[in-house]
């Protein structure tokens, strides 16, 4: 029964991580796919992963909270993931919506009750917000005291880096920041992040090495430097995601989610720091209570 419970659908491997996840570890990044709700036209669909497979990865990795990210594939529409935050418990659980530019106060309102902490802007794929969204519909939820997520290509970040810079609210960046292979710590994208980590209003996910490293499985060095480097630079502003359940992978080629975990615990690097990064910054930025 214990090796059934371990084995979570779309990730490779059965095993525990090396590491021993602390208590309050958060997994910043993850999505729920349900067939029976309709993809918005030039989105990728992922086959069903549902509240029981993130339940079974969850026990496998030893993490005790979670942060949902309303896919692209749904656009606005956030009901089913709303559905997933009641059933998963929204003590230990928050969500980060996808919302209309001109989304009405009462619906903000109504989300916020519900436990969403922040808005996705994903400038990769299609959808309803885009660069100029951004300083307008950061003014307004920062009344909320919640914070953009950002999903951006090194093209987009330069072209809205002065714009992030005086945002009034908070910004994570997902994915390492999608610094760009092979150039990595050379890149501008790595400059620009550096930057906005340095003015203190800016968080980085350690998640999705696979997106951007051109060496691959199963230690993705390249962007490992990079994670790193960023765990350096600004330990107090580091979250972790696992991405779960992968949807920029192919059903035959899904990460070791442990071994994943294990990584992001050696770029961290001390204890201190792995601790900040999986209980303590994400407590600040989605309103965890303390341990």
């Amino acid at each position: 029964m214990e090796d059934r419970q371990r084995r979570a659908p779309w990730s490779a491997g059965e095993g525990p991580p090396r590491h021993r996840a602390p208590p309050g570890a958060t997994d910043c990044h993850f999505h729920i796919y349900d067939s029976r709700v309709a993809s918005a036209p030039g989105t990728p669909h992922h086959p069903d992963a549902t509240e029981a497979g993130y339940r079974a990865l969850q026990q496998r990795l030893g993490l005790s909270r979670g942060v949902l990210v309303q896919p692209s594939a749904y656009g606005t529409d956030n009901r089913r993931h709303l559905q997933a935050l009641e059933s998963l418990g929204r003590e230990s659980f928050r969500m980060v919506a996808v919302v209309a530019a001109d989304v009405a106060e009462a619906e903000l309102r109504v989300l916020d009750a519900a436990g969403v902490r922040g808005v996705r802007f994903n400038l990769t794929m299609p959808g309803v917000l885009g660069l100029a969204d951004l300083e307008r519909l950061g003014r307004r939820i920062a009344a909320l005291g919640w914070h953009i997520q950002l999903n951006a290509s090194e093209a987009q970040l330069r072209t809205a880096q002065e714009v992030l810079a005086q945002l009034p609210c908070r910004l994570v960046l997902d994915h390492l920041g999608h610094v760009p292979q092979l150039a990595g710590l050379d890149s501008e994208a790595f400059r620009i992040i550096g930057r906005l980590l340095d003015a203190g209003n800016t968080w980085v996910k350690l998640s999705g090495p696979y997106i951007r490293s051109q060496v691959g499985a199963p230690h993705y060095p390249d962007a490992g430097a990079v994670a790193a480097a960023l765990a350096r630079r600004a330990p107090e502003r580091l979250l972790w995601g696992t991405d779960w359940p992968h949807p920029t992978r192919p059903a035959e080629a899904k990460p070791d989610d442990a071994g994943l975990f294990d990584l992001a615990m050696e770029w961290a690097g001390s204890d201190a720091v792995q601790r900040r990064m999986l209980v303590e910054n994400p407590a600040e930025i989605y309103g965890f209570s303390r341990l």
